[in-house]
């Protein structure tokens, strides 16, 4: 057997060198531009959407990922061999698509009953977004690479899952109000007194954690809050949209205060600069 097959959607913002490296299979979701479609992560590099979504005269939109994505996934890695398939997905309360695998395993089994005692299939729901779960499939596909069983990889992916934090905050919320899929930014009152808000998820939902003075303000109360939070010895990310500066300023503070670099700084894609907005930054940490 070839072993465990890691699989993800282009919502968990790995960096397309790690994919590749590490063999994780992304599915990406489509990105509706005008009257053309693209393939988000495939298509463009996020920077390049970053300028083609501002220059949009109207906000682009994302499909879910459907139940013949997930058929052809895991017919895919059945007729390769492997013995495991674990797929870790977008939050089920923002997207249909963890549904959606669920519906394609069922029908899955349902039209390959001979794979059942040797093919499983393990979906997870992330209950958050970017690399609040990509970070944990990467190191789900170390284990893996490393020999590790399936079970071991899904103990750790579950977790981190159960204690990973993300904050961030949409430096303009212009496309968290519009495209209405953060309920808190949406619901965000403040602007006019240069107020911004700090957000995280729990459970799954959207909330806001303090309400802050300027960037400079979101800036040093984020990384308050990840100091006081983070569990010792463990890593931190930082998100980065196309406010490079604001981003820079975050990473001499995370220094400054944390004593060390991330383990990781990205970019957000494109289905999360469409309902954040590109203006953003942020953190990940383990609790």
């Amino acid at each position: 057997m070839a072993g465990i097959k890691i699989t993800t959607d282009s919502a968990a913002d790995i960096p397309v060198e790690l994919q590749r490296e590490l063999d994780i299979q992304v599915l990406p979701f489509p990105i509706a531009m005008g009257d053309r479609e693209y393939a988000d992560g495939v298509d463009f590099t996020p920077d390049q959407f970053y300028e083609a979504l501002l220059a949009a005269p109207q906000i682009p939109t994302h499909a879910q990922l459907n139940p013949y994505q997930f058929t052809q996934l895991f017919e895919g890695a059945w007729k390769a061999g492997y013995s495991h398939l674990i797929h870790v997905s977008i939050n089920s309360k923002g997207s249909a698509t963890y549904g959606n695998a669920l519906q394609a395993r069922d029908e899955f089994y349902e039209d390959h009953p001979e794979a059942r005692d040797t093919f499983s299939i393990s979906l997870l729901d992330s209950r958050t977004y970017t690399m609040c779960y990509g970070w944990a499939v990467i190191q789900g596909a170390r284990m893996a690479a490393s020999g590790a069983p399936a079970e071991e990889v899904l103990d750790f992916l579950r977790d981190w899952l159960d204690h990973a934090r993300i904050l961030f905050t949409p430096l303009d919320l212009r496309f968290a109000k519009k495209s209405g899929r953060i309920s808190a930014a949406a619901a965000f009152v403040g602007e006019a007194l240069g107020l911004k808000p700090i957000m995280t998820f729990e459970g799954g939902e959207s909330k806001i954690l303090s309400k802050v003075r300027g960037e400079k303000s979101v800036i040093a109360n984020m990384v308050a809050l990840c100091k006081e939070n983070r569990r010792p010895g463990t890593p931190y990310l930082l998100i980065r949209g196309n406010n490079l500066e604001q981003a820079d300023k975050l990473l001499q503070a995370c220094r400054a205060e944390l004593g060390e670099d991330p383990a990781l700084e990205y970019p957000i894609g494109g289905v999360i600069s469409i309902n954040a907005g590109p203006n953003l930054v942020g953190l990940v940490y383990r609790v």
